[in-house]
């Protein structure tokens, strides 16, 4: 009996160890996958499954389990600090400078399971893919593209063509080149002179000639988003491009003070010219405004004229139309009121004059037929009148207009 119940006691420890052993199990039966993540199982068989949709319960059978992230940046920056580790890559250019290239560059997964499972295979978890692949991958291209320019180009205006071949020689493979020498200008001393290049082959289209094909391309991995934070020169590389930028500084500085001193000289012109033709318009006002005095005097004198002649014709035209009046009141009455004027005036001439006569009017001696009578005067008078009466066809006698007398 006592045997009995220690053997059941046993079953009992072991019965226990087991549930304990399957509860801390339990969790190599389902594993979670993350809407970020790829997951690979290796079951007990050794065949691998690939997990890339979310879910908690992909069957994992006490297989080994890797994760995956689906995008990850991968980064090859320079220490921080001095005790920071290292992950810069070195960088030489076809001038002989150097440095060191920090930055960072994105990188998507396959989707398809079988890239997956590859990707895998080849490298069995995700910090082995970028220490033996990306980081690889991307240093060779970084050593490719350094010769195609100087230090001095990649600070300046290579810079993004820098981005651009290692980005592209990373994700495609490295280009085909050759060396050649052409003729350059220096942009300090404007002196030419033939300096090596490194060429990349084209083919009759223009499409680069690769010299291999990237591993990124073949196990589907997408490369792109490549950052450069900064290239830390050689202290040589240094000196040069601070040398350089001085210098450049200075011819630009000349440049512009001789762009200035130009365009001074300009301003200066233009100012003349405009002095002149202000001058020379300020004398168009004047003439201008002589021109236009002048004018308004020939116009007033015109009109000076104009109105002369016609008072001219006005009074012309009242003095014909008076004299004709004064023809047609004389055609009217004989020229009664002429006449009788003529008649007083004429009489008033001879009376004047016989009033002032000093002699005698009646003769000292008479002989013959002796005086016949009458004041010898008053004759002459009466005579004298009328003859004027004659003379003037008036009529004295009180008949109108000259008419015979009434017997």
């Amino acid at each position: 009996m006592e045997d009995l119940n220690i053997k059941k006691l046993i079953i009992g420890i072991i019965a226990a160890l087991i549930g304990i052993i399957f509860l801390l199990q339990i969790g190599r039966i389902w594993e979670e996958v993350d809407a970020g993540e790829v997951v690979v199982i290796q079951h007990l068989d050794g065949t691998l499954s690939v997990y890339d949709q979310p879910t908690s319960f992909a069957w994992q059978g006490f297989g080994k389990v890797t994760h995956y992230k689906r995008s990850n940046q991968f980064e090859f920056l320079l220490p921080k600090d001095k005790g920071d580790a290292d992950y810069s890559i070195p960088v030489l250019f076809n001038d002989g400078g150097g440095g060191k290239l920090s930055g960072s560059i994105r990188y998507d997964l396959p989707i398809s399971k079988e890239s997956m499972i590859n990707i895998h295979k080849h490298f069995n978890s995700q910090a082995s893919l970028e220490d033996h692949l990306i980081k690889t991958n991307i240093e060779k291209a970084v050593f490719a593209s350094g010769p195609l320019m100087s230090s001095r180009e990649s600070f300046a205006e290579k810079k993004n063509d820098l981005i651009f071949y290692i980005e592209d020689q990373a994700s495609k493979g490295a280009y085909q080149t050759k060396q050649i020498e052409v003729e350059e200008t220096d942009q300090l001393t404007n002196i030419k002179k033939l300096i090596t290049r490194v060429q990349i082959l084209r083919d009759g289209a223009g499409v680069m000639q690769r010299q291999e094909v990237s591993p990124i391309l073949t196990e589907g991995i997408r490369l792109y988003n490549l950052s450069i934070k900064n290239i830390e020169y050689d202290d040589k590389v240094r000196g040069q491009i601070s040398a350089q930028q001085g210098n450049i500084m200075a011819v630009q500085t000349s440049i512009a003070e001789a762009k200035k001193a130009e365009q001074k000289a300009i301003t200066i012109e233009k100012e003349g010219q405009a002095e002149a033709a202000k001058a020379k318009w300020d004398q168009e006002v004047i003439k201008a405004k002589l021109v236009t005095e002048a004018q308004a005097q020939k116009e007033k004198a015109t009109l000076d004229v104009q109105t002369a002649t016609l008072i001219k014709q006005k009074l012309t035209l009242e003095g014909e139309g008076e004299a004709a009046k004064k023809r047609a009141a004389m055609l009217a009455n004989g020229a009664l009121e002429q006449k009788l004027d003529a008649y007083v005036k004429v009489n008033q001439m001879w009376s004047d004059a016989f009033g002032n006569y000093q002699g005698s009017l009646v003769p000292a001696y008479i002989s013959g037929g002796g005086f016949s009578g009458g004041n010898a005067g008053n004759q002459f008078m009466e005579m004298m009148m009328m003859k004027t009466a004659r003379d003037l066809n008036l009529d004295v006698t009180g008949n109108a207009g000259g008419g015979k007398k009434n017997k």
